[in-house]
């Protein structure tokens, strides 16, 4: 794991080599990943872009199987594609060229179709490396679960594929004009990253196998600095089923029927002992970089652990 304590550092890392790169997200078209593009591609790599057709953040890992995606009924986010469009292809909407496609679905639904279609056509192969995000918004801590972000990191993992999850602050909402000062300086500290792993990998694989990263950009990125972290214990959003999802209007007063619903908030809670490495807590001011094993596997020790406390039920 020396690398990776070499690629919190980052100093001054050599240009990258030419890489080729799906980058993929939970959000759809934004200004995040439109920067994040233009400065891979700026860096000399080959970069598909395969997204949903909209906002699909908390759907996790969801897919839908064996179930024909039907032409569009309206338009995808900030008009990557219109109307009457297939249920996936190439984004239509002006000036962005030919490397960006989209998918009505969920988000390893569009992070696949880049690995399985685009990048068959364009490679012959899987890329060299998935990057989902950035995000809008940390997935730090608990909320991974349910991460569209975190769960397309996952997916590539288990495809053998390199992979980092990606995420920045709430500040970085796109606009239709996707440009956000901010989802530069992120997609900037990306590279940085990026051209790190290159620097350590010696001009091969980018991660070891079944290893992925989730990193997590603070609001505040001018003195951020970069630590490894870990998932942990740590929450930092309250994620609860309300039986009234109602908001108070600017008068104070709630409209219409009690609605239930799931409803997300910061949390009050400050790291208590032993969470002071969670990502969830260092995101509050510096950038945190954790490493994720593959899927649910538990360690050796703990499967040996319950093997013997099912011992007279399992047969040895």
């Amino acid at each position: 794991m020396l690398m990776f304590a070499g690629a919190v550092a980052l100093g001054a890392a050599a240009p990258a080599e030419a890489r080729n790169i799906v980058l993929t997200n939970d959000d759809g078209l934004t200004a995040n990943v439109k920067a994040l593009y233009d400065r891979l591609k700026a860096e000399g790599h080959d970069v598909i872009v395969a997204v949903p057709c909209s906002q699909q953040s908390g759907m996790g890992g969801a897919m839908r199987f064996l179930r024909p995606i039907a032409p569009l009924t309206e338009n995808c986010a900030n008009d990557a594609a219109e109307v009457g469009a297939p249920g996936a292809g190439p984004m239509t909407r002006p000036g962005l060229g030919p490397d960006f496609y989209y998918v009505a679905g969920t988000p390893v639904m569009a992070m696949l179709y880049g690995i399985d279609v685009v990048a068959q056509s364009r490679w012959g192969g899987p890329p060299d490396i998935v990057l989902s995000g950035p995000n809008i918004g940390q997935n730090a801590g608990s909320i991974v679960i349910s991460s569209g972000t975190v769960s397309n990191a996952q997916f590539a993992m288990i495809r053998d594929i390199p992979a980092i999850a990606l995420s920045a602050g709430e500040h970085t909402a796109s606009g239709a004009d996707l440009v956000n000062p901010q989802s530069v300086e992120v997609a900037t500290l990306t590279v940085r990253l990026l051209d790190q792993l290159e620097l350590s990998s010696g001009g091969g694989r980018l991660l070891p196998s079944g290893v992925a990263l989730n990193v997590n950009f603070p609001d505040q990125l001018a003195n951020a600095r970069w630590r490894m972290s870990r998932i942990g214990s740590y929450i930092r959003y309250d994620v609860r089923f309300v039986t009234d999802m109602r908001r108070p209007n600017p008068n104070g007063e709630q409209e219409g029927p009690a609605q239930p619903g799931v409803a997300i908030g910061r949390s009050n809670r400050e790291p208590g002992p032993g969470q002071a490495d969670n990502e969830a807590a260092i995101v509050e001011s510096d950038i945190a970089v954790s490493v994720m094993q593959l899927a649910y596997d538990a360690p050796e020790e703990t499967r040996q652990l319950m093997g013997q406390t099912l011992d007279t039920l399992i047969d040895n």
